[in-house]
């Protein structure tokens, strides 16, 4: 093997060495809470809270930094909420996204 053969392929190697792609995690998931637990303002925040904390400590395998309701509906007995979930990447992500249709893009 040529010097330069050698050379290029050392940079090559050490270029796919640190060219690992970043994690972003994003997740958009359903949960319902009983309507009978939206008697008040108080009892409608202790369920949701429950609901979210349920959600991050048996469903998400990351560390949140967002965490929104995306949408809410009361369908018979039962409050149903549809929740995105990100990490700092995954927040970042969205952000490029929506940064990229107000361009036009």
């Amino acid at each position: 093997m040529s010097r330069k053969t050698f050379t290029l392929v050392v940079v090559l190697l050490t270029v796919l060495a640190f060219a690992t792609p970043a994690l972003a995690y994003v997740v958009e998931i359903a949960t319902s809470i009983p309507a009978a637990s939206a008697v008040d303002d108080d009892q409608l925040k202790q369920a949701l809270g429950a609901a979210v904390d349920d959600i991050l400590q048996n469903a998400i395998g990351f560390t949140p930094t967002v965490v929104t309701i995306r949408n809410v509906r009361r369908v018979a007995d039962r409050i149903y909420l549809l929740l995105l979930i990100a990490d700092a990447a995954g927040e970042e992500a969205l952000r490029q996204l929506l940064d990229g249709d107000r361009d036009g893009l």
